[in-house]
């Protein structure tokens, strides 16, 4: 059974701040969304012409409460119908033109949103793709998925319309309050004593709606991040029958995800039933001691209709503005959301090493009382003052029991995890003070469990190298055995092969491997496993191109199958995280201590003693 995550437990190290449901301090309701505006500098001309949109709609909509007080404080009271069809004709321009004004000041907000939004999304996965390997050990791929699509999705929607609406109904507001004291100050007075009534709602009620949709949203990313798991590991799923333990799972999570929304929702309808009360029940008010002052003679008509109409706007935008503030509230938790991981440190502050990285480099490993232990498991030391040396053009084979420290090596070797002691350098260079992409730039890997992404074969291989022509790409697959089959499929290189390369045989996805790393054509060369789960045919393949790539490059092969490293120059056997035996294969034999064991569990007896015999 599929076990359901737990919603109390302490994020690990690494994870994103504030991604639990439940965590988060309490902020002004819109604060998420105040750091957007340094994105809006490269996009000045955009925002011009919206405030101008804006601004003009704003002006012709507060200029017709006026044209109808005095149509009719003085069209009506005169026999000249040329005088009323002048003042018809001067409001059907006005119409034309809000009308004009409204459909620019849309295109120019929903483009500006847009832009926005995708440099955004562009920037924060920039960011992401360069975060250190702790992160991604701490956090669901599926929930960072979520946040650079359906939170930027919320926040592209309250740009383009919430934030159009909030900032063309708070100048119509702020307009009619203005005319409103122009036509009569008495009146004014009385709905300005009642606007503070109404802000107060607003603000209440806003902390709680952005506090239901944060948990709201972050539930829906905990469903999504485990649809994610189940729809790219489907075919472990289907095989172990897991489909209905799964979609009850992901019931559940949506179930509470679903829940979270209605409560946020419930806060946004109490609040807008709030608001409107009171700004319209305000309105009614104050119209009431109007219509007595009409009686009385100290207003006219003309003046109590364009003080009727003033009001009717400003409460219409306050009312809107209730609503909008809501939906403000809900984008500013998932702008908090997107700026989490924009904030998390990549490390792009790349140190300068005193002694340049010479390129290409010679390929000289040295690693000296290295001590390391995971983030997610700081008490477990993994390598404990493992200390080793691999000369230029050197084959060194690394073998030991799984959890003995191997893999890790290769980590600490690719800038992974800087968090170590001891030190690793390249060529006289401490790989801890040089920059990691200079370091990564002189090391190819071909890893066991090769990652394929779903586009072209093209595109996958020159994965390092996307400056590469057809023709190179083309001899680099030849030397990896890869040209073969590839040639078969349907569009060649331009096949696209499905999610994580599953259309392609384990051993097309080593050969592609390879080939990355021919193509890259670095002096470092790190092999795990390469062949370790081929059949016998897709090994003799696979091993013919590794074979060649290896050729006059330093190279570290990590191995369980003894038999594809009898040919290393040096073999270092690991246990506890330190290195415990180093020689030859046959000088290991002849010593009769780990490596002699494994050997004699690998090789059957005949072939063991016949070994120990040659070794003699």
């Amino acid at each position: 059974m599929i076990a359901a995550h737990d919603r109390t437990a302490a994020p690990p190290p690494g994870a994103i701040a504030g991604s639990h449901p439940r965590s988060g301090k309490k902020k002004p309701a819109v604060s998420g969304l105040l750091r957007l505006l340094p994105l809006l500098r490269p996009h000045r001309g955009l925002l011009l012409w919206a405030l101008v949109s804006l601004a003009a709609a704003a002006m012709i909509s507060l200029a017709l409460p006026m044209a109808v007080r005095r149509m009719i404080d003085h069209g009506f009271g005169q026999s000249d119908g040329g005088f009323v069809n002048s003042y018809f004709l001067m409001l059907l321009a006005l119409a034309v033109a809000l009308a004009i004004t409204s459909a620019c000041r849309y295109y120019f907000v929903t483009t500006l949103g847009e832009r926005i939004v995708s440099d955004l999304r562009v920037k924060t996965f920039r960011n992401v793709t360069r975060l250190p390997a702790r992160f991604f050990d701490a956090n669901k791929s599926g929930d960072i998925a979520s946040r650079l699509t359906a939170d930027a999705a919320q926040i592209k929607s309250a740009l383009n319309l919430a934030a159009s609406v909030a900032l063309r109904n708070s100048l119509l507001c702020l307009g009619a309050l203005a005319m409103m004291f122009v036509t009569s100050p008495g009146l004014s007075a009385i709905t300005l004593g009642a606007i503070p009534l109404v802000i107060a709602p607003l603000v209440l009620f806003g902390r709680s709606v952005r506090r239901k949709s944060r948990a709201a949203q972050d539930t829906l990313a905990i469903a999504s991040a485990f649809a994610s798991e189940m729809i790219a590991g489907s075919r472990t799923m289907q095989a172990f029958n897991g489909e209905a333990a799964a979609s009850e799972r992901y019931a559940r999570e949506v179930e509470t995800s679903y829940r979270s929304a209605v409560h946020a929702a419930r806060s946004r309808a109490l609040l807008t039933a709030v608001a409107i009360a009171l700004i319209f029940g305000s309105v009614v008010g104050v119209l009431w001691i109007g219509a007595h002052n009409l009686l009385s003679g100290t207003l006219s008509a003309g003046s109590l209709s364009q003080f009727l109409l003033y009001s009717v706007i400003a409460a219409g935008s306050l009312g809107s503005l209730s609503e909008v503030w809501g939906e403000l509230a809900q984008a500013a938790g998932s702008a908090e959301r997107l700026f989490e991981l924009l904030d998390e440190d990549s490390g792009e502050s790349e140190p300068v090493s005193q002694t340049a990285l010479s390129r290409p480099a010679a390929g000289a490993i040295e690693i000296r009382d290295l001590h390391f232990a995971y983030p997610g498991a700081p008490d477990k030391e993994v390598l404990a003052g493992l200390s080793m040396s691999v000369r230029p053009g050197e084959t060194v084979a690394l073998v030991g029991a799984s959890g003995s420290g191997k893999s890790t090596i290769f980590s600490l070797l690719l800038g992974f995890y800087p968090d170590y002691s001891g030190k690793i350098s390249l060529d006289g260079c401490d790989i801890r003070t040089t920059a990691a992409s200079a370091v990564r730039g002189e090391i190819a890997v071909v890893p066991q469990d090769v990652t394929i992404f779903a586009t072209t074969i093209a595109e996958n291989i020159g994965l390092g190298r996307p400056d590469a022509s057809d023709e190179e790409i083309a001899a680099a697959a030849a030397a990896a055995r890869a040209h073969g089959f590839i040639s078969e499929l349907p569009d060649g290189y331009r096949s696209v092969v499905g999610e994580r390369g599953l259309t392609l045989s384990g051993g097309q996805r080593q050969r592609l491997a390879i080939a990355r790393a021919v193509l890259k054509n670095a002096p470092v060369l790190l092999l795990d496993e390469a062949t370790a789960s081929l059949d016998a045919e897709n090994e003799m393949l696979v091993q013919k191109g590794l074979d060649d790539l290896m050729c006059n490059r330093t190279t570290i092969v990590i191995a369980h199958r003894l038999a594809t490293v009898l040919k290393a120059d040096r073999i270092l056997v690991i246990d506890g995280g330190r290195v415990i035996e180093e020689g030859t294969h046959a000088a290991l034999i002849r010593q009769g201590g780990t490596y002699s064991k494994l050997a004699e569990l690998q090789f059957d007896l005949t072939e063991a003693t016949a070994l120990k015999g040659h070794a003699a």
